[in-house]
Formats: C-alpha cells, sequence, structure tokens
C-alpha cells in the first residue's frame, strides 16, 4: 500500500454531513492502479485501515479517501504537512 496523505479536515466534515443527511452525490476517485472512477453514492461509513481512512458507500464500495478526486462536485484538498 502506498503511504497515506491525510485529506483536509473540512472534507472529512463535509463527508459526515452527507452522511448524516443520508444524501447522494457524485463521487470522483482514483483506484489503486490509477484508474480514475466516477460514481454517485450514497455515504454510510467511515473506517481506518493500516492507518489509512476509507469511506464505505451504500452499495459496498469502499475508498480510501485520498484516492479521492472530487466529492459532490468540490475538489479534494489534503491536509498541510
Amino acid at each position: 500500500m502506498n503511504e497515506y496523505q491525510s485529506v483536509n479536515c473540512d472534507l472529512y466534515d463535509e463527508l459526515e454531513a452527507l452522511a448524516t443527511l443520508h444524501q447522494t452525490c457524485p463521487i470522483h476517485y482514483r483506484t489503486e492502479g490509477g484508474d480514475g472512477v466516477s460514481t454517485e453514492g450514497q455515504s454510510v461509513d467511515f473506517f481506518v485501515v493500516e492507518k489509512a481512512e476509507y469511506l464505505r458507500l451504500k452499495d459496498g464500495t469502499e475508498i480510501r479517501l485520498d484516492r479521492l478526486i472530487s466529492v459532490d462536485g468540490k475538489p479534494v484538498q489534503f491536509a498541510e504537512v
């Protein structure tokens, strides 16, 4: 697994708000192989595996947060180190 890069706290708050509201939204992300994927989904859970944060969608899709490109039309920003 590549070294995890933390996402901006604002994004995490946005993801939690979308999950709380049970809101479906467009999500763009990169696969482990680097391919771009566009989907529409509803966030239902957040979890950590080996120090990397993940998002689980209602359909079971699991996305590592540092592979997100945009969520609900907003580009993902990463935490400053």
